[in-house]
């Protein structure tokens, strides 16, 4: 799948946002229950973008 530059920024920006806020999770709390929801949490909004109609497929 070919990506032009702009997309792929965005793309590592998003990444970076989710980082970020797993991140900030960890740093306000060392309870590993508290980091594994916010990374589950992000990982279910991944997938809701993921799987959305319409999908990104055969842009």
């Amino acid at each position: 799948m070919a990506t032009n530059t702009k997309e792929y920024n965005g793309y590592l920006f998003d990444q970076l946002e989710l980082v970020e806020r797993v991140l900030k999770v960890a740093h306000e709390t060392n309870d590993v229950e508290k980091i594994i929801e916010a990374a589950e949490y992000e990982k279910r909004l991944i997938e809701r973008k993921l799987y959305q109609d319409p999908g990104l497929v055969g842009e």
